[in-house]
């Protein structure tokens, strides 16, 4: 097994499925598989989803909402994810352990390092939600910091194209993908793999980011015994 213990990042907007809104029963369930699927081949996993299929802060104070209002709207948007992706893996017959960055009860307890990794070693899968807790920060930073706090193998970011371009495949077909990258050259590209703080953070922390597409079932346990079907960004 290439990775023991993960952080999965996923987005809000991933869950849509062609909906294009709100959660698609059929894309929470084959993701609820899929981390199935890896547990029982015995990784450790905790997840941040994103909030962007429900409401996401910076479109609100784009619109004039207050920022800060907008980002704590946010963070509970990544709560309703959260909660439903909880309710589906424990239907798949996975114990679960749901900690936030905002503390809500009876929905969860305080996101605490050593809480997850009590609950993942217990055979739980941990999902944190409500970001970092504090407004001003994204759900990618948070997934930065919540994988350095657990101090997971690796991040691994699913998306719906697999792995890293030259430029946006869904929009430029002649777009190559990459395999491998530094930091530093994802930085001197401008490659969006991440925002600026969480990237800096993981670069600091030599924590590897793995981008793939999610959205294929299986490719989540490919990915974890190391089957090369992304783009792995690392400090060297």
């Amino acid at each position: 097994m290439k990775y023991n213990r993960v952080l999965l990042k996923l987005s809000g907007e991933s869950l849509m499925g062609d909906q294009g809104y709100g959660i698609s029963p059929k894309m929470l369930e084959q993701y609820a598989t899929d981390i199935r699927d890896a547990v029982h081949a015995g990784v450790e996993i905790a997840i941040v989803i994103g909030g962007g299929n429900i409401f996401r802060g910076l479109s609100g104070a784009a619109q004039g909402l207050d920022r800060v209002q907008g980002d704590y709207m946010g963070m509970l948007a990544t709560l309703i994810n959260s909660m439903a992706l909880q309710a589906e893996l424990e239907r798949q017959g996975l114990k679960t352990e749901l900690l936030g960055g905002l503390q809500i009860e009876p929905i969860c307890k305080a996101m605490s390092r050593r809480r997850a990794i009590e609950a993942m070693k217990e055979g739980r899968v941990v999902i944190i939600g409500g970001g970092s807790g504090n407004p001003f920060f994204t759900t990618d930073t948070a997934s930065a910091l919540r994988a350095v706090e657990i101090k997971a193998d690796a991040i691994l970011k699913g998306t719906r194209v697999d792995g890293i371009y030259t430029a946006d495949p869904e929009k430029d077909p002649s777009a190559t993908k990459y395999e491998h990258l530094t930091f530093q050259e994802a930085l001197t590209k401008h490659l969006k793999v991440m925002d600026l703080t969480a990237f800096a953070l993981c670069e600091e922390n030599k924590l590897p980011i793995y981008v793939f597409d999610m959205n294929k079932p299986g490719n989540l346990l490919k990915v974890v015994k190391g089957d090369n079907i992304g783009t792995e960004v690392n400090i060297n």
